[in-house]
């Protein structure tokens, strides 16, 4: 597996939000509309599979190879630039400032959501036949998904939004988790297997995670679900991103960051 240890890779971790924040505008938008893309055809994958057997588990178990492959070709989502981005401001690499920082969670925010948006018509054409039938079995699930996560939180009022933040932040504990697993083998095998137990555990606990919520939710649109987009921003995707933000940088960044990177002294044996 080409094991690095964790002074290794939370170093490359640090590099590599270093080298997001100075990438150029259109490298950036780039790749962050493939990996929306990507991920949201895993997104429909995954609800497929679940569809079909019936056993949601075996949906989770499948959806990490969207993951995997955006991160092996080398784009980027919203949550992964919420940890690493950061880090190099933490760490006070020359040249690299919060405007930087907040300048390529834009770029990626915005190019994640018109991948995810794009294959979100693309299915929908899909699930309707070109909108001349109704949906299919696939596309009035993810109808309903969308719906039972904006207005069921809405439903139980200030408890539904505490709820969808902290799923959100747990959501990117775990997503993150899976960035930092494709940094610690220098092998396509040791990568793979790094990604993909966190992003399985959160796809099948139902975490909010914003770019996934990006391709459900305005597909449920298109797929006749009962909410507006008003409910979407305010009762899903909002919340969503500040609870990923929260969740990835305090558990996954900071702490790796603080303990590898800025090591506490050793103690002095008595």
């Amino acid at each position: 597996m080409a094991y690095l240890v964790p002074s290794e890779f939370v170093t490359k971790m640090v590099d590599a939000g270093e080298s997001k924040i100075f990438m150029s505008t259109r490298d950036t938008v780039i790749r962050a509309y493939m990996a929306g893309a990507i991920l949201a055809l895993a997104a429909a994958f995954a609800v497929t599979v679940n569809v079909s057997t019936g056993v949601p588990i075996v949906g989770a178990a499948l959806f990490p190879v969207g993951f995997c492959m955006l991160y092996l070709f080398g784009f980027d989502l919203l949550t992964g630039v919420f940890v690493l981005s950061p880090l190099a401001w933490i760490d006070r690499r020359p040249g690299v400032t919060l405007g930087g920082v907040l300048r390529n969670w834009t770029l990626v925010f915005i190019g994640n959501f018109l991948g995810a948006f794009t294959v979100a018509v693309m299915m929908a054409i899909v699930f309707t036949f070109g909108f001349t039938s109704p949906p299919d079995k696939v596309g009035q699930v993810i109808g309903t998904i969308g719906e039972g996560r904006t207005v069921g939180y809405a439903a139980h009022g200030a408890g539904g939004m505490l709820t969808l933040f902290v799923r959100g932040m747990l959501c990117n504990w775990m997503v993150s988790a899976g960035v930092v697993g494709a940094m610690i083998s220098t092998t396509v095998s040791g990568k793979v297997i790094a990604m993909w137990m966190p992003i399985m555990l959160f796809f099948f606990m139902t975490f909010e995670h914003s770019i996934v919520n990006m391709f459900l939710f305005p597909s449920g649109l298109l797929l006749g679900g009962k909410f507006t987009i008003m409910d979407y921003l305010i009762w899903n995707e909002i919340p969503t991103v500040v609870g990923n933000l929260v969740g990835g940088l305090a558990f996954t960044g900071l702490t790796l960051y603080a303990t590898h990177v800025k090591t506490a002294p050793k103690r002095v044996a008595a």
